[in-house]
């Protein structure tokens, strides 16, 4: 039986336009996705968005439109993102779809029934634009003597009837199961982070509203709606067919991996968890969090006027090329910085130079001394073993790095090998080998074909179109290009395609 892997993104809140750091997140999440069904898994892919709140509430109210009017449009506009991206989900979930709002009272029934929810009043600090509730020592007091959370989002003293989640009852068992899971939680800073706030000690958590009305109803409790963050994270065993254990996707459940931006890591490795274990459920089995994009240096804020919209990068730059770009430059749990020359030289050094000239000078020689079709490999030398097992032994080292959500790491040992390829070629000299020993000559090229082959099959996940076409051009047929096929040889006397350059050098466009 072919082994399930589930995998998730955030849903994104609906309040306003999407921009590169939704798409950074969502591209990671599909790059393990597509890498794990080209590794043999039977993968679900979830992402979607989050509508419901004071927030979007008041970002409706600000439109002049109601809300469901109003997240219909974002939502769409997020897909549309998506889809522009190459994010290959396979479920896009809406917290307004009816399947969500069944889920979410069963959830809460479940939780109260083990009696983790009691009914009291609410009093403290709550920044609507974070959908969060804040302790007072964890507020900067300005100089007008108002307040404002870790985020720099402004709080205001809420006051209002709620039912409260019993959180504190579980700060013990949060810290054994992190204990027990040390991979629950990457990167390790973000593990020590979530550790170090819980052992501070945790609060009974107010999960339900009765200030404004735009949330899913409490059962059995008219005026009051869900909290924001019960309700959202909670789609992600909606997806998988809760409280229907007999759906074709429970089993899909617990997820293996959630993909989230670092300022959410808390929502989803302390409270839900917590909500997960008090309603009888499995836990997921990682959380795993991205640092954020900075421009040239600087945070992007729409006052600056430096939020980047992903779409306009890849209309620019090429679709695969930001994919490749955003998976390579930082590390993925660390911010980093975005520019148009980082871009550039990433497309004309590893793209254009590296990997793309490796192709085009190997094919171009196969195409024009080996009359178009592929060569059998002769005696072996002790240069060709060395670029074999290196690139033999990638599929392993990818496999971990994907895994560890090292993306960057993975991508380097993926150059590692084209690099090494790019010296194997200029000391070989297949060019002057025509003129002596055709024999070698053919070995060489054929060497360099099948290890090109490999670096084009781990690379079809991060650049997905650009690795079609290269692999068409090495004559690996479509249905050949899984990870178990790398096994299989090409077959000797094939013919290959003309050879088209498939990373043009970017040149910047006359002022």
């Amino acid at each position: 039986m072919t082994e399930k892997f589930y995998i998730t993104t955030p849903i994104y809140y609906v309040n306003g336009a999407p921009h590169i750091g939704h798409a950074y997140t969502s591209i990671a999440a599909d790059v393990m996705a597509r890498f794990k069904r080209l590794d043999g898994y039977d993968v679900f892919f979830l992402t979607g968005t989050d509508e419901h709140g004071q927030k979007v509430e008041q970002a409706a109210a600000a439109a002049g439109v109601d809300p469901q009017t109003f997240t219909d449009g974002i939502s769409a506009d997020f897909r549309a993102m998506s889809d522009a991206m190459g994010v290959s989900y396979d479920d896009w979930m809406r917290t307004t779809q009816e399947r969500h709002k069944m889920s979410c009272a069963e959830l809460w029934k479940r939780i109260e029934a083990n009696g983790d929810i009691y009914l009291g009043h609410y009093e403290g600090w709550y920044a609507v634009r974070d959908e969060a509730f804040y302790d007072e020592g964890e507020l900067t007091v300005r100089p007008d003597g108002s307040r404002v959370a870790p985020s720099g989002a402004p709080v205001e003293w809420v006051k209002e009837p709620s039912y409260f989640f019993k959180l504190s009852a579980w700060q013990d068992r949060l810290l054994a199961f992190y204990q027990e899971n040390p991979d629950f939680i990457a990167p390790s800073s973000r593990r020590n982070e979530v550790t170090s706030f819980v052992k501070g000690g945790l609060l009974d958590l107010s999960i339900s509203r009765t200030t404004f009305n735009w949330g899913i109803p409490v059962p059995g409790a008219p005026g009051h709606v869900m909290y924001v963050w019960l309700d959202a994270l909670n789609n992600y065993v909606t997806a998988c067919g809760f409280p229907d254990e007999a759906a074709p996707r429970w089993g899909f459940w617990p997820a293996d991996v959630h993909f989230v931006g670092k300022d959410i890591i808390r929502f989803h490795a302390v409270y839900w968890p917590a909500f997960l274990m008090a309603a009888g459920l499995p836990v997921p089995k990682r959380v795993t969090s991205n640092g954020w994009w900075l421009m040239d240096g600087e945070k992007m804020s729409k006052s600056l006027g430096n939020v980047v919209e992903p779409r306009k990068l890849a209309e620019i730059f090429g679709l695969d090329q930001i994919r490749y770009f955003l998976l390579r430059e930082k590390p993925f749990g660390a911010d980093g910085s975005l520019s148009h020359q980082a871009i550039i030289s990433r497309i004309n050094v590893d793209l254009a130079n590296d990997l793309g000239n490796l192709a085009q000078r190997t094919l171009s020689l196969v195409a024009r001394n080996c009359g178009g079709v592929l060569p059998a490999r002769g005696a072996v030398t002790a240069d060709d073993t060395t670029l074999q097992v290196a690139a033999d032994g990638l599929l392993a080292l990818v496999r971990g790095h994907v895994d560890r959500q090292t993306f960057h790491d993975g991508l380097e040992e993926i150059w590692k090998v084209i690099r090494a390829a790019n010296g194997y070629i200029d000391r070989q000299a297949p060019w002057a080998l025509n003129k002596t020993d055709k024999v070698r000559m053919g070995s060489v090229l054929r060497v360099l074909v099948d290890t090109i082959r490999v670096v084009a099959t781990l690379l079809q996940p991060v650049m997905p179109d650009s690795m079609a076409r290269m692999l068409d051009q090495l004559g690996v047929p479509a249905d050949g290009r899984g990870f178990a096929e790398l096994g299989v040889p090409l077959v000797d006397g094939q013919a290959l395609p003309p050879p088209q350059g498939v990373f043009p050098r970017y040149v910047e466009p006359a002022a």
